[in-house]
């Protein structure tokens, strides 16, 4: 019997530069390798996506682990379903056009500011965009919503078996998390999505493995994060 913990990363930067940790972002991830410490957790191996907000996730809460990359557990592409979409669905849905052009107004005015609201919360324009990459509604050139859930599934399959005896630690993000989950509910269709989206910035979710299955133990857990304003979405 093994348990994967499966990590999302903390708080991101701002839009123009996701792929990073905020100070925020740090500071969740040091709080949840206390909170890992003086609950006596320990972990046999440890993996983490290649993007560099998962890595320095893993890095903030096992500094001294040894941590494999696998670029299996990384996010999809928001910014390239954004340059192929948006000007899809800017020509079909004039409500989008109009939250996408005010998005991308209030990015200019925030001047990169990590606070900002633009930076800190999804926008309807972001889940008409996203909803519209995981139906396939237009053409793509990258990675499509099945051989991304494909890739997860792979990921997770490479790590179950590995066949490690203790606890494993997964460092990812917040649909590869949803994905994963859902695979033991049996749900291999977008409702993949509505997992991930509840995701705190470094929740833990737990899958218990033996042998062969997989199942969901815990989802979403933030016992680490105690103050209101440690606790964020993205």
């Amino acid at each position: 019997m093994s348990v994967l913990y499966l990590v999302r990363h903390g708080q991101a930067g701002t839009r123009e530069n996701y792929d990073s940790l905020s100070e925020l972002g740090r500071r969740q991830a040091r709080l949840l390798g206390e909170h890992f410490r003086a609950q006596g957790i320990s972990f046999a191996a440890a993996y983490s996506g290649s993007l560099a907000r998962q890595k320095a996730t893993a890095g903030e809460v096992l500094p001294d682990a040894e941590i494999t990359v696998d670029s299996g557990w990384d996010e999809f592409d928001l910014a390239q379903v954004y340059r192929e979409y948006a000007p899809m669905l800017s020509r079909d849905d004039e409500q989008f056009r109009v939250e996408y052009e005010a998005m991308q107004r209030d990015i200019e005015v925030s001047r990169g500011a990590h606070g900002d609201a633009v930076h800190r919360k999804w926008n309807d324009c972001d889940k008409k965009c996203v909803r519209a990459w995981v139906e396939g509604r237009y053409s793509y050139s990258g990675e499509s919503w099945n051989g991304f859930v494909s890739r997860i599934h792979s990921a997770l399959g490479r790590v179950v078996g590995a066949a490690h005896e203790g606890n494993v630690a997964v460092f990812t993000s917040a649909t590869p998390i949803g994905v994963s989950a859902a695979r033991t509910l049996e749900i291999e269709d977008g409702r993949a999505m509505w997992l991930a989206a509840v995701m705190f910035n470094t929740s833990v979710t737990t899958l218990r493995v033996h042998l062969d299955e997989v199942r969901l133990f815990t989802l979403n857990g933030i016992a680490h994060l105690g103050g209101a304003e440690l606790r964020t979405f993205r």
